[in-house]
């Protein structure tokens, strides 16, 4: 299972029952947490996402609506017996906030907290399942969007075949990646044979706070599914600009240009209690959207 579950698609302000962003993505057994706003932890036990489970968190910048529900979520893992490594990524700055938070509450946590300071674009988690990347984004601090790619060997090993022909399971990570098999007396097993073409790795990529950049296009083209924040309608291009933030039209046009295959939009304005309007207006442009829509689940 690789898949998105929306946390909070609110902005700044709480409103009409949407808290601010938090998502988990989830890939196999692992957790990942992208973004941290006021209440997060509720949201968690809400929609009952496994905390013990999230071993990595991404904080894209230090706009409050991005990480205040940070240091509740933190203390909660510790009361909880929390004893796995919690690996933060997050700009500069966020260590010493969350040092300072401890220590003036005196709290130790029975856990080792290591943080990772975003400090240029490219790969910042490696794993034999997947890799994270980031990238930056251009708003009014330093912010940072995510990557997250499955990896994946090229083939898939028929069970049946290999019993039949005898192939030990020390040959099988060598099948997985295209290689041939000799026998003890020098016959070739083709691969395909005893091996079928994998499916395809997918990626998630979430565009953090930023204004309308073209920049972003190169460094998400071809996700499957990409989170692009739409803060207000079409009409208000001018304010959004301003405030370093997109509109619905110009998420769906980085959305089309980049050759997505799914776009989700989110971090809606508490000035609009409806967000309907929000989907009609992106679907003009690039009409497999979805709203982020608080709780559900989009598989990636």
């Amino acid at each position: 299972m690789f898949g998105v579950t929306i946390l909070g698609n609110n902005s700044a302000l709480p409103a009409f029952d949407r808290h601010p962003t938090a998502q988990v993505v989830t890939l196999g057994e692992h957790i990942f947490l992208i973004d941290c706003g006021e209440g997060t932890q509720m949201q968690i036990a809400r929609y009952k996402i496994k905390r013990s489970r999230i071993n990595h968190i991404f904080i894209s910048h230090l706009h409050g609506d991005h990480y205040f529900g940070l240091i509740g979520l933190i203390t909660s893992m510790g009361l909880l017996g929390r004893e796995n490594d919690l690996h933060l990524f997050a700009p500069k700055g966020l260590d010493e906030i969350i040092a300072m938070q401890l220590n003036v509450a005196a709290t130790t946590l029975p856990f080792k907290l290591h943080f990772h300071t975003l400090e240029k674009e490219g790969i910042i988690l490696s794993h034999h399942k997947y890799q994270v990347e980031c990238f930056a984004t251009k708003h009014r601090i330093e912010c940072w969007g995510f990557v997250i790619r499955e990896k994946k060997v090229p083939r898939k090993i028929d069970k049946e075949k290999v019993l039949h022909y005898e192939i030990p399971t020390a040959y099988y990570d060598s099948l997985k990646l295209g290689n041939d098999y000799e026998t003890k007396d020098g016959n070739i097993i083709k691969n395909e044979t005893v091996t079928v073409a994998n499916t395809p790795s997918k990626s998630y990529a979430y565009c953090a706070d930023t204004i309308y950049d073209e920049e972003l296009i190169d460094k998400v083209k071809n996700v499957d599914v990409l989170y692009h924040e739409t803060t207000y309608l079409k009409d208000l291009h001018e304010k959004a600009a301003l405030r370093f933030h997109s509109t619905t039209i110009q998420a769906a046009s980085i959305a089309s240009k980049a050759f997505a295959k799914k776009l989700l939009i989110g971090h809606f304005s508490s000035k609009y209690e409806e967000l309907e309007s929000f989907l009609t207006e992106t679907k003009e442009v690039f009409s497999n959207t979805e709203l982020a829509i608080e709780g559900i689940s989009f598989r990636i």
